[in-house]
């Protein structure tokens, strides 16, 4: 009733859930600081058995985990027990064609609010999305970006952000909106194995306007290069494609 838990996002392919353990340690790290039990591995593993075992081999896999039961008010009262949803949806096929041709943005009016206790968690209230998700009906754009109310870049509204400038990539600082999700993270481990640093920043509009290239990244996606945002045209790839690479890899 209050969006009181975590969760994830996960693509399925062949039969199995891609970057599993990392899902499972941000989905355990968000919990914690939401001070709700975190489940075993082993708990998780039995039940994706059981959905995978009747599902395609791929598909998208979203896994759940709210406070459990709990009586009317805002306090929960006594020991939490979790509980669990896991549920399977097919395959986006737009996905690969707008990774092909690159990705068109819409600049969202919503600016997401700030909460330090909640920064960077993928919690169950996405209301702020809900609502930027629903500013445009043009079935050209593939993504909204966020801005915070200082006018700071911080994400997309299902995405996280990348620029390349100056032989280095940027992204928002996550400390006080937004939220890490785990292709952020691994693209950035991915990066400083490449010698290409990466800096979490404040960015704002006009300097992602004046990138060499602008990227979204999440589980699904991996990475998606921007080749439109407003009259801003980016016409070709500069990093994504190996990152891209390398991260599906």
């Amino acid at each position: 009733m209050y969006g009181d838990g975590v969760f994830r996002t996960i693509h399925v392919h062949d039969g199995k859930p891609r970057w599993w353990a990392a899902h499972m340690a941000k989905l355990a790290a968000d919990a914690e600081r939401l001070a709700i039990p975190m489940p075993s591995r082993m708990v998780w593993e039995r039940d994706l058995g059981s959905l995978l075992s009747s599902t395609p081999a791929d598909c998208v896999l979203k896994l759940v985990l709210t406070r459990g039961p709990g009586v009317r008010g805002y306090g929960p009262a006594g020991q939490s027990l979790p509980t669990r949803l896991l549920t399977a949806s097919p395959w986006p096929a737009h996905i690969e064609t707008v990774a092909a041709r690159g990705a068109h943005l819409h600049l969202c009016d919503l600016r997401l609010s700030e909460q330090p206790r909640l920064a960077g968690i993928k919690h169950l209230n996405r209301l702020e999305n809900v609502l930027a998700a629903m500013e445009w009906a043009d079935p050209t754009i593939d993504e909204g970006l966020l801005l915070d109310g200082a006018g700071r870049v911080i994400c997309g509204v299902s995405s996280n952000v990348f620029i390349y400038r100056n032989d280095a990539l940027f992204t928002p600082r996550l400390d006080r909106c937004g939220v890490a999700g785990v292709a952020r993270e691994l693209l950035i481990g991915i990066a400083a194995d490449l010698k290409l640093f990466v800096h979490e920043t404040d960015i704002h509009l006009d300097e992602l306007l004046e990138a060499e290239e602008v990227m979204l990244t999440n589980s699904l996606i991996k990475i998606w290069r921007v080749a439109r945002l407003g009259g801003r045209t980016w016409n070709a790839p500069r990093v994504s494609d190996e990152l891209r690479t390398l991260l599906n890899a």
